[in-house]
C-alpha cells in the first residue's frame, strides 16, 4: 500500500465524517490498523457503536459532551483543550509504536481554528505521517497549513438541506 497521503474533506455540505466513516471501513476491511480521533464531539452517536466493535480500530474521542463553541465558558474551553491535547498525544504514542495504518482526525479544523488544540502537537502529527501513514482531516475552513499539505482536498457543499427548513439532526442520520 502506498501509505502516507493526506485527506481533507471540507465545506459546509453535509457527508465530511460521513466520508471518512466509510474510508475507515474500506481500510479495516482491508486489515489495516486505523485511529478514529474526534474532536468537538460528545455525544454517543451510531457510527461509533459499529466502530468501537472493530477489532482494528481505536476510537479516541472526548468522554464528555461539550456545548457549542459559542456557548462554551473559559473553563470548558479549558477542559477540552486538554482532551484534545491528550488525544494528540496519544496518536503522537501509536505513530511512534508503528501501531497505526490510517488516522482519521475527525472535525479538527474546529479545534484548530479556534485555539482549542496545541497546533505544535497536531503539525507533528502531520510531519510524523508524511510518507508513512495514512491520515484523513475533516471539518469546515481548514487553515492554509492543511489545505498546503494535502494531497486529496474534497469539498462538500450544502445545496439543499432540511436543517434550514426547521428539521432537526435525525438518530441515525445525521448521527
Amino acid at each position: 500500500m502506498n501509505k502516507g497521503l493526506i485527506h481533507v474533506y471540507c465545506g459546509d455540505g453535509k457527508g465530511k465524517t460521513t466520508a471518512a466513516i466509510g474510508l475507515t471501513v474500506r481500510a479495516t476491511g482491508n486489515d489495516r490498523q486505523v485511529v478514529f480521533a474526534q474532536f468537538m464531539k460528545g455525544q454517543v452517536t451510531g457510527e461509533l457503536k459499529i466502530l468501537n466493535d472493530l477489532s482494528n480500530v481505536t476510537v479516541l474521542r472526548s468522554p464528555k459532551d461539550f456545548p457549542f463553541y459559542s456557548k462554551m465558558t473559559g473553563e470548558d474551553k479549558r477542559a477540552i483543550t486538554d482532551i484534545h491535547n491528550d488525544i494528540l498525544n496519544e496518536i503522537i504514542r501509536l505513530l511512534n509504536e508503528d501501531k497505526v495504518d490510517m488516522i482519521v482526525m475527525d472535525e479538527i479544523t474546529y479545534p484548530y481554528n479556534w485555539n482549542l488544540i496545541d497546533v505544535t502537537l497536531f503539525k507533528k502529527i502531520v510531519e510524523l505521517c508524511k510518507g508513512s501513514t495514512e491520515l484523513v482531516l475533516t471539518g469546515r475552513n481548514p487553515d492554509d497549513f492543511i489545505l498546503d499539505n494535502a494531497d486529496y482536498i474534497t469539498e462538500m457543499k450544502c445545496i439543499r438541506h432540511p436543517y434550514k427548513e426547521g428539521v432537526a439532526a435525525r438518530r441515525g442520520i445525521e448521527y
